[in-house]
């Protein structure tokens, strides 16, 4: 079979809002998620169904929902959850395709990113799973610090592997691999994403990662010459998570993701008049 050559994006929208210190106002929020659904990307990460006490810009979630127009746009809607009662919330919503649920080999990150434990974590995702297919949406499995963990807990290539594994024989065939405290360099990015890709064909695997400005590019290089074809990515590169204690380092820009397929030939499906609209967007909104 022959690799595609297609670059698959999902805009992550509501992981460039949702540390910003200023609250966006509902509209403007809407306005924004309206222009990138004619932008032509894969997936539109739109919002989350999480406490609002832990993370206020996402409280109006269920009026953005309500407000948008996808049109035409064959962009996939998500949102972010982190427990059973989020994924009951989302299934209200028939615009809704995907779920994605924050998982982690990382106690700490757990703790502090949806207050749960492993074993706590793994079965309310099996849970979000089952409710998520009798709805008829799909989960999307996050396996954040997938590239190493700044909090001293146990890692390595092995456990990340192994627990791939333990997500694929569960059902989840979406997995991204999310490195958003940016442990990961080009080497060990682009060595456990050729492990991934050699032992577990048939899943559809994407990287999201948080970078600095001046490495975002070999990242991106080796996880793509391993044979990763779905990244996520923020245009401007806003955001971080407010719960993971390194907000200041920011998400993948889009725009680099678009250079860097410009620069090999890659496609990107991309509509280059609306994404010129959308990020100027951007610069009004995180201002």
């Amino acid at each position: 079979m022959t690799p595609s050559i297609k670059m698959s994006i999902t805009e992550t929208v509501r992981d460039a809002m949702q540390g910003w210190g200023r609250f966006i106002p509902t509209e403007d929020k809407v306005h924004y998620i309206n222009q990138l659904l004619r932008v032509g990307f894969d997936t539109v990460d739109v919002g989350s169904f999480v406490s609002p006490k832990a993370v206020p810009q996402m409280a109006d979630t269920g009026i953005v929902m309500s407000e948008f127009e996808k049109g035409d746009s064959a962009s996939r809607i998500m949102v972010v959850i982190g427990n059973v009662k989020g994924c009951r919330m989302a299934n209200r919503y028939e615009q809704i395709d995907l779920i994605g649920f924050p998982y982690s080999t990382s106690p700490t990150f757990l703790d502090r990113n949806i207050k749960s434990a492993p074993d706590q974590a793994w079965q309310e995702l099996i849970e979000i799973k089952a409710l998520a297919d009798e709805s008829g949406k799909k989960v999307r499995a996050y396996l954040s610090m997938a590239f190493g963990n700044p909090y001293g807990d146990p890692w390595s290539e092995e456990q990340i592997l192994k627990e791939v594994g333990r997500l694929a024989a569960a059902g989840f065939h979406d997995i991204v691999f999310s490195d958003i405290t940016g442990e990961g360099t080009a080497e060990s990015i682009g060595q456990l994403c050729s492990r991934l890709i050699s032992n577990f064909e048939g899943l559809d695997m994407g990287i999201h990662l948080h970078t600095k400005l001046e490495d975002w590019e070999p990242k991106i290089k080796v996880a793509w010459s391993a044979g990763f074809r779905n990244f996520e990515g923020a245009l401007g590169g806003y955001g971080g998570c407010p719960m993971s204690g390194y907000e200041l380092l920011g998400n993948m820009d889009t725009s680099n993701l678009q250079l860097f397929c410009d620069s090999l030939g890659i496609e990107t499906g991309l509509d280059f008049s609306a994404l010129s609209e959308a990020q100027k967007t951007a610069r009004k909104i995180f201002v």
